[in-house]
């Protein structure tokens, strides 16, 4: 974070070579990273809830970094919380090397092999020529930082049915990355649809180029 921020941090140290400060609910956000349980957790999802009785709070949904684990976490509204200072570098995706995938710095040119543990279930939105900005600590990489949604070729799924738009009728669609998703029974082979990062949903069918 900025200087000019770090007067709302109740102090910054260094915790077993991460750069650490404290700070309260309120400065959490998605994608920012915490320590938890004395875990290394990535905040997927956060929302701040004020009920009508009782204290309010924050719901979130944690991503254990190392083994990839997700959780969901309750957290009293103002409590204190320890935030990992994380850079970020957007970076090109180029292609798959065996068990890595390889980025290119779009600065210097120079490449990165990023291991399938940190993309994890990215990889199914993952396609040649994405920028999307990898999280660094120090010189580890903790993560990759994908957009909300991503749009992506159909490669294969049951034929449409032109008026065919029944209300929550569904049917599977395997995409140019290999994943596989539920889609509206109206969308055909090469339809260009928009998926939702952060659930793997559907979101809506898009203009071919």
């Amino acid at each position: 974070m900025k200087a000019t921020k770090q007067a709302l941090y109740y102090g910054i140290f260094r915790l077993n070579f991460f750069e650490v400060f404290v700070a309260t609910t309120t400065d959490i956000r998605n994608n920012a990273v915490i320590i938890f349980k004395s875990k290394r957790m990535k905040v997927i999802e956060f929302q701040h809830v004020k009920p009508g009785k009782g204290g309010a709070f924050v719901r979130t949904k944690l991503k254990d970094i190392q083994s990839g684990k997700i959780i969901d976490h309750t957290f009293n509204s103002g409590a204190k919380v320890e935030f990992i200072r994380v850079d970020a570098k957007e970076m090109q995706y180029l292609y798959l090397d065996g068990e890595s995938f390889v980025f290119m710095d779009n600065d210097n040119y120079e490449q990165l092999m990023v291991s399938k543990d940190v993309i994890s279930k990215n990889k199914n939105y993952l396609i040649a020529g994405m920028n999307i900005d990898i999280l660094f600590d120090g010189d580890e990489i903790l993560d990759v930082r994908l957009p909300a949604h991503v749009v992506l070729n159909v490669d294969s799924t049951e034929p449409g049915f032109k008026g065919n738009t029944a209300t929550g009728a569904s049917k599977p669609a395997t995409v140019e990355t290999g994943y596989e998703l539920n889609v509206p029974l109206f969308i055909n082979e090469n339809d260009k649809i928009k998926i939702d990062t952060r659930s793997g949903e559907y979101v809506e069918r898009a203009k071919n180029n």
